[in-house]
């Protein structure tokens, strides 16, 4: 009897291994492509070409130019794949380009929740497990990253804004500069045009790339 409850407890952790490795590699799957929440606002004149830009930086991005290269880096095809094109060297552009990234990280676990206190639902001899009590014990933390990123197109010459566009995911990582640049072409997936706020919009990253 003991060895055949052996067995079967093996099988089960052999079962749980494959369902695990299986959820990783779907994970890896999704990756390959980007979810956005997009939201679009502007009145850009119709009859108006999207023409040259130069990047513009608030004092803020200009104190901590290693992180506005980034995010202008990741912008910089989403603006071209638009129609916009960079200012020759000397020459005055026709809008001026604000782009910034936002990325806040929340932590979750169960033990902090008091479901799982000592004595609580879950909670079985040396700690909370999740799953059959009697053969196994899990502890997982979970950390979720809210990512945001934001494009501000002004006249040059007058300084009116003509379109601003914000796109916003959320993942289990800060975000490559791949999946950014997933979120500023979502961003611009539309230009001119704006939408319906907020509006789901997928990219998949190697086409972004190109």
């Amino acid at each position: 009897m003991t060895a055949a409850i052996a067995s079967s407890k093996r099988r089960l952790l052999l079962a749980a291994t494959a369902g695990a490795a299986l959820a990783a590699l779907a994970g890896c799957a999704a990756m390959r492509s980007v979810s956005s929440d997009v939201s679009t606002y502007g009145d850009w004149p119709p009859e108006r070409k999207p023409g040259t830009y130069v990047f513009d930086r608030l004092p803020s991005q200009q104190a901590r130019p290693a992180e506005a290269d980034a995010a202008e880096a990741a912008a910089r095809p989403a603006l071209a794949r638009a129609g916009f094109v960079p200012a020759p060297a000397g020459q005055a552009p026709d809008v001026l380009v604000q782009v910034g990234t936002h990325t806040t990280r929340t932590d979750y676990s169960p033990w902090g929740d008091p479901l799982w206190w000592p004595g609580g639902f879950g909670y079985w001899r040396q700690g909370p497990w999740l799953g059959s009590p009697w053969w196994f014990s899990a502890r997982y933390d979970a950390t979720r990253y809210e990512r945001e990123v934001g494009v501000l197109i002004r006249d040059r010459a007058s300084g009116k804004p003509l379109f601003e566009a914000r796109a916003s995911s959320e993942g289990n990582t800060p975000g490559s500069a791949q999946t950014l640049g997933a979120m500023f072409e979502a961003a611009l997936m539309d230009f001119p045009k704006t939408g319906v706020n907020p509006r789901r919009v997928v990219v998949t990253p190697a086409e972004a790339a190109r």
